[in-house]
């Protein structure tokens, strides 16, 4: 509860055409400890009213000029005297239809003459008290007012923000449908051309790159969001090491060109001649200057220009990636790096994206102690995106390359190796897979099966879905490794679940490796290869 602020010291004002009076109401008052003015005149005591604030009024009926009725009137009809307390003083015989004409004047009470000096005290100190507590009041509810108009338009502009925030994710959700069916309609009909008996081998050939390529794109997509839940939730850790902006640049460059060629777009690349070191996430960092690359290139008509800028400035390795696209509208600046911002309506362009890559570039710029800002002139002038990372000591500059990741399938000997999925499409692909690779296979599509099947096959790997029906996989890995001739299984676990924890479960539970799905060919076979070669270890098989 708030207190209310006392009001220390109130006005009176005492009213009469005698001196002898006034000086004995002040003394009658005067322990009061009020602040007592005094006026000799109906007038006096107008200026007196209009120059102070006064509690209560004590005033004479009879004076020469105003008498106290007419006097009264006029203070009740002023807006600042209605809580003005108006006390009379009548040294003759008063009627009741005299009191009746005081009240209707504005009076509160009555004095006779002569005056009592305890009633005059406490009639006067109630209505002082009352007037204090109501200004306390008044001025309680001013403090109030202010606070509930402070709370309300606080609420509404948590309101509105919930409305805009609920509004984006119904554009974010219609646009992931959208992003979600435009690989899906090529994938349904490459498969149903795959069908055909007649279809020539390069035809098959295309319609499986285009499964491939669609694949890829639905995976990229997927790992977006990902990315961003983990961001959002502090869940992702920076594998730093010293890197080159060129090899960064050179990495990112490689990744966006299928898309600026698609639309035929030059690019223009200006390295600096020094080689500039940042202390950094490699693969996170191509991603940050590759989301860029992507969004030029598909926001800029086809036969655009795309130019990419490295410099030094201080302690700091700019990058700047400008582009002759469709721009950014001054409103939509601000929030051009927010989450599921469109800068674009659905009908100037077909391939929308979800808007997630660039709030992706600048939090994880700002996780390498960067920043990423963005200016544009207008609509249809193009953009220009600045990223800004620390560069390390020049002593690390020297690091002029870094041996690129091997795409190379491993050879390995052929296993005996167990599926289990409860998806019975995904098991028969895995399965025909490591098949045509030479190993012997066998499928499962719950726990209890693939249980039985381990203990019957003995395989040498047991691929595992971790979410099957009647036995989950960390139970059924559980339950091999205390059986005869678990321990020497490789288990490998085969989930959606990618996160830290999920990695660490499946290692108590006794998995070798953790994959992820979907999972690429290279990376399905190293992790078999790192499994079935005990000198090597096997975190090697954690990628996916």
């Amino acid at each position: 509860m708030i207190p209310a602020t006392r009001i220390d010291r109130v006005n009176i004002l005492l009213v009469d055409d005698q001196p002898a009076k006034l000086l004995t109401y002040e003394s009658i008052l005067g322990e009061l400890g009020e602040n007592l003015i005094t006026a000799s005149s109906a007038s006096e005591a107008l200026k007196c009213l209009l120059d102070n604030e006064i509690a209560v009024v004590l005033v004479d009926v009879c004076m020469p000029d105003l008498d106290g009725y007419e006097l009264a009137a006029m203070i009740r009809q002023h807006p600042r005297f209605q809580k003005t307390s108006i006390i009379f003083v009548s040294a003759i015989l008063m009627t009741d239809l005299d009191r009746l004409r005081g009240y209707e004047c504005g009076a509160v009470d009555y004095v006779p003459v002569p005056v009592v000096p305890e009633i005059l005290r406490a009639k006067v100190s109630v209505f002082a008290e009352l007037f204090r507590k109501t200004r306390a009041l008044e001025r309680l509810n001013a403090e109030l007012e202010g606070r509930v108009t402070e709370r309300t338009a606080a609420l509404e502009a948590s309101t509105q923000a919930l409305q805009e925030a609920n509004h984006r994710k119904d554009e974010f959700l219609a646009m992931l449908a959208h992003e979600l069916r435009n690989p899906l309609a090529p994938i349904r009909t490459a498969v149903q051309l795959l069908r055909l008996k007649e279809l020539a081998e390069p035809h098959r050939i295309r319609a499986r790159d285009v499964i491939e390529r669609q694949v890829e794109h639905l995976v990229n997509l997927i790992d977006d969001l990902l990315d961003v839940s983990r961001i959002t939730r502090g869940m992702i850790t920076l594998q730093l090491e010293p890197v080159l902006i060129g090899a960064i640049v050179a990495r990112a460059v490689e990744t966006a060109r299928p898309a600026i060629d698609a639309h035929r777009h030059a690019l223009e690349i200006d390295l600096p001649d020094e080689l500039i070191s940042i202390e950094g996430d490699k693969t996170r960092l191509v991603q940050v200057i590759a989301n860029i690359l992507h969004n030029a290139a598909k926001f800029t008509d086809p036969g655009g220009l795309i130019r990419l800028s490295v410099r030094r400035e201080g302690q700091y390795a700019v990058i700047t990636i400008s582009d002759t696209g469709i721009g950014i509208a001054p409103e939509l600046l601000p929030r051009i790096f927010e989450l599921f911002t469109q800068v674009h309506s659905k009908s100037e362009r077909a391939q929308g994206g979800l808007g997630i890559g660039l709030a992706l570039v600048r939090r994880l710029t700002e996780m390498h102690g960067g920043t990423a800002t963005v200016h544009s002139e207008g609509v249809g002038r193009g953009a220009e995106f600045v990223v800004r990372l620390p560069v390390m000591a020049p002593q690390l500059a020297g690091l002029s390359s870094q041996k690129r990741e091997s795409g190379t399938i491993p050879r390995i000997d052929p296993q005996r190796i167990l599926v289990a999925d409860d998806n019975h499409d995904a098991a028969e692909a895995l399965s025909l897979q490591l098949r045509l690779a030479g190993h012997e296979v066998r499928t499962a599509h719950d726990g209890v099966e693939a249980l039985a099947l381990a203990e019957a096959f003995e395989p040498d790997v047991v691929l595992l879905d971790l979410g099957m029906p009647k036995m989950d996989g960390y139970e059924v890995a559980r339950r091999v490794r205390l059986r005869p001739g678990g321990r020497r299984m490789k288990l490998i676990a085969l989930t959606g679940w990618g996160q830290q924890q999920d990695r660490d479960r499946t290692s108590a539970a006794g998995f070798d490796a953790h994959l992820v799905k979907p999972v690429a060919e290279v990376h399905l076979f190293r992790a078999l290869a790192v499994a079935v070669d005990i000198k090597h270890p096997i975190e090697g098989a954690q990628a996916g």
